[in-house]
């Protein structure tokens, strides 16, 4: 029951969100659009970390093709475990190698106990152990502490949709702005996210940078 309420993000203080952000008066009107706005979770933070490298700066379509072929191939009809993708990964994977490379690295990483990934681990050590990878940003590990973790206090200021919107709003789209602009958010800057991932204009670029 736990696992559920916390990949649902059913124990969030909705009212209490919305009236915080609604505060900022370029926000409220996002709030207002799509009132009590939740994270959407994950079960397993491993496999969100391979469904986020296996899907970034490819369409959802590429993605979800290269995720079907990994679960086809490597899988058995489940999610790969991190053994089968360290070993079998290179055979299975398309694309340039350095994003191959980075995936296996990251499976051979969790395999061999050096990378370890717990729902339970602080933000802030979480964070140190997804960037200390190759291969691995600060987009990335903002997005896993958001879906694996439910953090409710990330903005990935390095997301190009969320600047993007930001922009558009008329807050500073720029990489310090948007973290000056995003203080009075806290501690709700994961919520705000959503709402600007919502609210992203009708051409963007893919968002996973």
């Amino acid at each position: 029951m736990s696992r559920i309420r916390r990949a649902f993000d059913l124990d969030a203080d909705a009212v209490a969100i919305d009236a915080a952000l609604s505060a900022d008066p370029v926000l409220a009107p996002l709030v207002t659009a799509a009132p009590g706005i939740r994270i959407a979770g994950s079960f397993d933070p491993v496999e969100a970390l391979f469904r986020t490298l296996v899907g970034q700066q490819i369409s959802v379509a590429a993605a979800r093709t290269a995720l079907g072929r990994l679960v086809a191939d490597l899988g058995d009809g489940v999610f790969p475990s991190v053994e089968a993708i360290a070993t079998h990964g290179r055979e299975v994977l398309r694309g340039p190698v350095s994003r191959i490379e980075a995936i296996v690295g990251v499976a051979e990483a969790l395999a061999d106990g050096s990378l370890v990934l717990d729902i339970g681990m602080p933000l802030a050590e979480f964070r140190a152990a997804l960037l200390a990878q190759r291969g691995i940003g600060p987009w990335t590990a903002d997005y896993l502490a958001m879906r694996a973790l439910g953090a409710p206090d990330v903005l990935p200021v390095d997301d190009l949709v969320i600047r993007q919107s930001a922009a558009a709003l008329g807050i500073a789209g720029d990489r310090a702005g948007l973290v000056r602009a995003a203080r009075s958010w806290s501690p709700w800057r994961s919520y705000a996210a959503l709402h600007l991932w919502r609210a992203r204009p009708a051409r963007t670029v893919p968002r996973r940078a």
